[in-house]
């Protein structure tokens, strides 16, 4: 069965390159989810003219900005603009519900207040622990990125299909397990050259790419200077708008 995967954004937290930040929306098996959802990613959805309402599921890989604090944008849309009534599923790392409460509130304050007229669902996601999350199977990984964040890598499978996406850290045998066989591997590569810690770059995914034993790779969330030497690498490297068959 065929399944798709649109870099909705492939960008860093800084809009390097003028991209859009983390948002990778996977259609599969007649489920719609993303992978990641920016603060940016809500423009970015329409800008593509995806309905946001469309959205099943949202897999959060930690919890920086870049790659969840459009979450409460998507809220505040589904409940006053959008007005959904389809359910959606938020599933993600450790204390996820409290902190995207606080970052919600702090966004817009008296936010807690309002009530979804649409089945509203968070799942917390156990280290290593394959979790059906709606009709896909999660299993999140540790990596070492900013521990505040609970970062992982998530291992997404379904309709036959696996995608992995590193999310942001250094490379790790727990990130080397999430990838393992993946029919697609999404992975950061933030710089070209320069070793950066928690991140990963080029040499060191290079060094690894046995290790991940992926079966189609494409490289995102990348640096001016990555951005610079896209030309120079044999890797598919994304950009807002590709869409990849996986």
């Amino acid at each position: 069965m065929t399944a798709t995967a649109r870099f909705i954004g492939s960008g860093d937290s800084f809009g390097s390159g003028g991209r859009f930040q983390t948002c990778i929306l996977i259609d599969a098996g007649g489920t719609r989810f993303t992978m990641d959802f920016g603060a940016s990613s809500l423009v970015a959805l329409r800008q593509q003219d995806i309905d946001p309402n469309s959205i099943d599921t949202i897999l959060l890989t930690h919890l920086h900005g870049d790659h969840c604090a459009g979450v409460p944008f998507l809220l505040m849309d589904a409940m006053l603009g959008a007005r959904r009534r389809r359910p959606l599923t938020v599933a993600g790392p450790r204390d996820l519900r409290h902190r995207m409460f606080m970052i919600a509130e702090a966004l817009f304050p008296g936010m807690h207040v309002m009530k979804p007229k649409f089945e509203l669902n968070w799942i917390e996601l156990e280290h290593g622990v394959p979790t059906p999350v709606d009709d896909i199977l999660v299993t999140a990984r540790p990596v070492k990125h900013t521990w505040q964040t609970n970062p992982t890598a998530l291992r997404a499978e379904i309709a036959g299909k696996v995608i992995c996406y590193t999310g942001d850290g250094e490379f790790g045998e727990e990130m080397a397990l999430a990838a393992k066989g993946a029919d697609l591997l999404v992975a950061e590569c933030y710089f070209h050259d320069k070793p950066v810690p928690w991140h990963l770059n080029y040499p060191e995914l290079l060094a690894h790419k046995a290790d991940f034993d992926a079966r189609r790779i494409v490289l995102t969330h990348m640096s001016p200077e990555m951005l610079a030497r896209v030309d120079d690498v044999p890797e598919e490297c994304a950009y807002d708008g590709m869409v990849v068959e996986i």
